[in-house]
């Protein structure tokens, strides 16, 4: 009698470690990756790529599937592209995301564009990605949602079970990173082949980049538009934007971290959300967010960090009025209480739209490569 319970509890333990320790075979799936590059303008700066996870187009291809597949959040009704769609230049078009549990978050989804281009901060050892910068690459910043209680709210380990039971995924695993078997699909390659698609969402073919390559010329409102955009000597001082100050072209974006005069705040510790300074725990930089990119930017409203701003309408007047007081509010905001201010008029406001509208990107927002592939 003991021998035979013994032998139950060994079968029983065998078969248990068996079920942990299951796999499906993938070394008969072809592994033929294709290197994947792109030829961006002369005065860009390259992608910004890991040598851990070079581009390939197998890898671009998981990703992508990935980005817009709903299996990643627990009730399968969200996935990525529901707070990143390609119609609002990989914003959702809302003032702040809300999650599969119909919980809003405090700030609203940051644009993907060129998002691959976005060089790490260099004097500190926090992040840069996020309009905090909490994450220090795209493969870091690709796990957070997934988990993230008001995002996906879903658990990596149910998400890697779904994919390794999934025969697609186990194909574009397969191709993608050449893995042998299901066990080897984990969650830091799926944020791999997440961030691989991301840095594909580059946008470089809008009028203002046909005009720098002599395709195109401005008309006469986008002149004066751009030449107020970057403060031309020949404009007078009160007509000159300083836009490019933390907009700075071709990228339309510093990649640096600034208080844009959004929140009022008597003192650095008055601000409603701290952004860059709840991550670095410098309080002088409480209240600065990433600077995000300008292109497709009338595709992407609503504006700013807590979605606040409604229309491009409202960011200009924003602009010209200078926002509320802040001890380190940029230099290059005016305060509206303070004398001497540049005073700005209606054709101020309509040149600097029309110009703005040159970053829209139609080629980019209407390639059917970065779009769902499940369409």
């Amino acid at each position: 009698m003991k021998r035979h319970l013994i032998l139950v509890l060994v079968v029983a333990f065998s078969a248990c470690g068996h079920e942990e320790d299951h796999s499906t075979d993938l070394t008969g799936i072809p592994y033929n990756p294709t290197n994947w590059s792109v030829e961006l303008p002369e005065n860009w700066p390259q992608l910004v790529i890991p040598e851990d996870n070079p581009m390939t187009e197998q890898g671009i291809d998981l990703g992508r599937h990935l980005f817009y597949d709903n299996i990643l959040s627990a009730d399968n009704t969200q996935s990525c592209a529901s707070c990143h769609e390609p119609a609002g230049a990989f914003t959702d078009n809302k003032a702040v995301s809300v999650g599969i549990d119909g919980i809003a978050g405090m700030r609203s989804s940051m644009s993907l564009v060129n998002i691959g281009l976005v060089q790490p901060v260099q004097s500190s050892q926090e992040g840069f990605l996020f309009w905090d910068g909490r994450a220090k690459s795209l493969e870091e910043q690709a796990l957070v949602p997934v988990e993230d209680p008001i995002e996906l709210h879903n658990e990596w380990t149910t998400v890697i079970k779904e994919l390794k039971e999934s025969p697609l995924y186990q194909e574009k695993f397969r191709k993608a990173f050449g893995i042998s078997s299901t066990n080897q699909i984990t969650k830091e390659l799926a944020a791999k082949a997440i961030a691989q698609f991301e840095r594909s969402l580059l946008s470089f073919n809008s009028k203002y980049d046909k005009v720098q390559r002599d395709e195109l010329t401005y008309s006469e409102d986008e002149l004066d538009g751009f030449l107020r955009y970057i403060d031309d000597n020949d404009i007078p001082l009160k007509h000159q934007f300083e836009c490019s100050h933390c907009h700075t072209l071709p990228l339309t974006t510093s990649d640096q971290f600034a208080n844009n005069a959004m929140q009022p705040a008597e003192t650095l510790e008055d601000f409603e959300d701290k952004g860059r300074g709840a991550i670095t725990g410098n309080v002088a930089q409480n209240g600065m967010f990433r600077i995000p990119t300008l292109r497709n930017v009338l595709h992407s409203a609503p504006y700013m960090h807590d979605g606040s701003l409604a229309t491009i309408d409202d960011v200009i007047e924003h602009y010209f009025t200078g926002g509320h007081y802040s001890p380190n509010a940029d230099p290059t905001m005016r305060d509206a209480s303070v004398p001497g201010r540049k005073e700005f008029d209606d054709e101020d406001r309509r040149l600097l739209k029309a110009f703005l509208g040159t970053f829209t990107d139609t080629t980019f927002l209407n390639n059917p490569a970065i779009r769902s592939p499940f369409e």
